[in-house]
Order: structure tokens, then sequence, then C-alpha cells
């Protein structure tokens, strides 16, 4: 899929790289999108590993870029991080900003099916062709070492986009994923809009439901998943739980972590980034 060219909004210097942000017309989902992008200093000489970074609820592609420090492990692991916006915006849907878990800011990574929202609600094509396109095409990836991860419905996302798209990523991580979207309230109230009453649309784009059907390549260790133990949504949109039973059924090599007294903020991913860094590190060297 041939994206339009890039036109840069911000580049600022970074350690020993450069957190750039740009935008560009997508032809998946009908928008002007923008994205964040760290470049390394060793993406000049050679081709580096990618992380794509997924967000959360009401996050645009400012949260991780400002938030979480990523700038120096990028640099000091020497990875591309690219992290696009969570939705489409602009698009003028009546009701599409009405609500903060719904519509712009909460997208779904999902790719709608009923007529109001199916022409701009495309966002698992957006990630997993358009975007990742366009950023193995204008940045100097090594395309053998490109993993996903994510936070929230981010992390949701970086599940469903690995598992519906065997290969494409050599690895996955997530932080306090939305583990069972079909059935959480956040995930029932989007999907009930973006795809109508059909349940089996509803499990093509929920973690727990696909790992069953999954017969891809498997890690080489565990996926990694961390978890906050006062997360307030842990219990009652999140089903960490639930996840883990679908892989031990489905014999997936998962190890979650709860990590005690942290909450679903940046602060906890912030605390447990490089873990991710190097679980990804030693994938790509498989």
């Amino acid at each position: 899929m041939s994206s339009s060219a890039l036109t840069r909004e911000q580049s600022s210097k970074a350690f020993d790289g450069h957190q750039y942000v740009y935008n560009h017309e997508s032809s998946t989902v009908g928008c002007k999108m923008k994205f964040g992008v760290y470049v390394p200093a060793k993406a000049e000489k050679e081709r580096v590993p990618l992380l794509i970074f997924l967000s959360g609820l009401t996050c645009t592609e400012q949260n991780f870029i400002t938030k979480s420090g990523v700038q120096r492990l990028a640099s000091e692991y020497g990875f591309i991080v690219a992290n696009p916006d969570t939705s489409p915006r602009g698009c003028k849907i009546e009701g599409d900003s009405d609500k903060w878990d719904f519509g712009e800011g909460a997208g779904y990574y999902i790719d709608a099916t009923e007529s109001k929202w199916s022409k701009n609600y495309r966002m698992f094509s957006y990630i997993n062709e358009e975007f990742y396109e366009l950023i193995v095409k204008n940045f100097n990836v090594n395309p053998n070492q490109i993993g996903i991860f994510g936070h929230s419905m981010g992390g949701h996302g970086a599940l469903i986009s690995f598992f519906k798209r065997p290969g494409q990523y050599k690895s996955v991580s997530a932080f306090a994923p939305i583990c069972n979207a079909s059935k959480s309230d956040w995930g029932i109230n989007a999907y009930t809009k973006f795809f109508g009453q059909d349940k089996n649309l509803w499990k093509q784009y929920d973690a727990t439901e696909l790992v069953a059907s999954y017969h891809g390549p498997k890690p080489h260790a565990p996926v990694l998943i961390d978890q906050g133990s006062d997360d307030n949504f842990k219990d009652k949109q999140l089903f960490p739980e639930r996840f883990i039973d679908a892989c031990k059924t489905a014999s997936f090599p998962i190890e979650l972590r709860e990590q005690a007294g942290y909450d679903h903020s940046y602060y906890f991913i912030m605390t447990f980034l490089e873990d991710h860094f190097k679980y990804h590190k030693k994938e790509f060297e498989h």
C-alpha cells in the first residue's frame, strides 16, 4: 500500500538521536495521521531493530514520547521506536468524540464493519499495513527485527496484531493489556458500534479468543506482560487471568508479572520499560 509523503512537525535532539513527529495523509483511514519516531544515531550507519508501540485510551502520538522516557532506552539499545496515533481524527462522524472511551482516542486497533465507521475506523489495517510499510520504507529498519508492544488498549492492539499477522512481528509484549475486549465494558460498548451484534466479529479482535487459533511462529521466551496489582481496571476491564488461562490451554508461552503496588499509569510503564527492551532484544537475536 502506498503512502503519501511525510511532513515533519517536530524534531528534537534526545541522547544520541532525534525524536521526530510526522504527519501524512492516510489512504487507509481517510484522514491525516500523526506518529512519533525516535531514530538513534546507530540508524544513520546501519539497519537497526524497530519497536512499534501502541498507546491506550485517550492517548495521541504524544503520550508515550513525552511520559515514558523511551528515548534514553532507544538510544542505548540502538532501536528505532515508532508510535502511531490511536485513532482517526477530524473525520467528523457523529458520535466519534462524545465519550472518552470511544471514537477519537479510542479506535481499538480494529477494522470496523458497520457502515458508519467502516470507512475511517480501519486502524488494524493502518497499523499492520500502511504504517508498518511507511516506517520500514522511510527509516533504516532491519525487516527481520521488528517487534510490537503497547499499553492497555494498545497492549490489546499489539497482541491481536501478533496473533492475526503470524510471522510479521518477531516479538510482542504488553503493559496492562485489555486481554478480553469482547467481554469488557469498554470493548462491548465499542464493538457494538463498530461491528453491530455479530459477536463472531467481536471475537476476531480479542486476544483471549485469538490465541486458541494461533498457529504461527512462537516466541523463544514466553511473551512478557506486566500488570500492576493496584490497577483499578484490572478486574473489571483487563481480565489478564482469562488470557493466561487461554494461553495455557493453547500451549502458548506467556509470562504475566503482577507488579505489586503499581497502577495503570505511565509511572508503571517507565518503571518496567527497560525490561521490555531487554525482552525484545533477546527475541531479535534468535
